[in-house]
């Protein structure tokens, strides 16, 4: 999980050396943040280069917003619902929809192929016929380089919502509440989505690989 870098203390401290103009502490935090900003942006818009701007101008958000800012949640989870709003926000004007397209619920049907339970006259009806293979966690070192491939073209083609759960919690390690609070999601939803496109992603590793493949426990 991206905590504070070396050398920031509390966000309070943080954020009195932001609204001062100190570049060191704004350089620390932008080069601390870069990958997953960049990342969380990207999975709301159509290019490297509109993702980019997504992020500078998140940040010139947050410098010029940062007497908005109450300590009510984390600096960093206060920078990043910024930077998910204006990622949707640019999304939506980019696709020629209106915002409510990318959140109207689309999440429905079976989550897993029915037909991968046994019968109801199976002795154990209800359960796997065979097992997935467990989820790993973000700093799962289990998976190799062509794993690791297939997971991020799994994850690029989830629907805009899922994609964006499964990238805050599962590449970036984001916990559920802060998730929540960057999305504007509900517990439940956040659940379901999460549930949903980690059920895509295992689904297209175990026709990548077999539905045998194992990748080891989750730590």
């Amino acid at each position: 999980m991206d905590a504070a870098p070396s050398g920031l203390t509390a966000d309070t401290t943080t954020v009195a050396a932001l609204a001062a103009r100190d570049e060191a502490t704004f350089a620390r935090l932008v080069d601390h943040w870069a990958s997953a900003m960049f990342r969380v942006a990207r999975s709301h818009v159509s290019t490297d280069a509109s993702a980019e701007e997504v992020v500078q101008d998140t940040w010139l958000a947050v410098l010029r917003g940062l007497d908005r800012f109450e300590g009510r949640s984390s600096l960093r989870t206060w920078v990043f619902r910024i930077l998910v709003n204006t990622a949707k926000t640019r999304g939506v004007r980019e696709r020629r929809t209106v915002p409510m397209s990318a959140l109207a619920p689309a999440e429905t049907g079976p989550t897993v192929d029915p037909d991968r339970f046994r019968d109801a006259d199976d002795a154990y009806p209800g359960g796997w016929k065979v097992f997935p293979a467990p989820w790993p966690s973000p700093d799962h070192g289990v998976l190799g380089r062509d794993a690791r491939t297939v997971v991020v073209e799994a994850i690029r083609e989830l629907p805009d919502r899922q994609r964006a759960v499964v990238t805050l919690r599962d590449v970036h390690g984001f916990g559920p509440d802060e998730v929540c609070t960057m999305l504007d999601l509900s517990p439940g939803n956040q659940r379901v989505l999460l549930h949903r496109g980690r059920a895509a992603v295992r689904a297209r590793l175990e026709r990548h690989f077999g539905a045998t493949a194992r990748w080891g426990a989750t730590p």
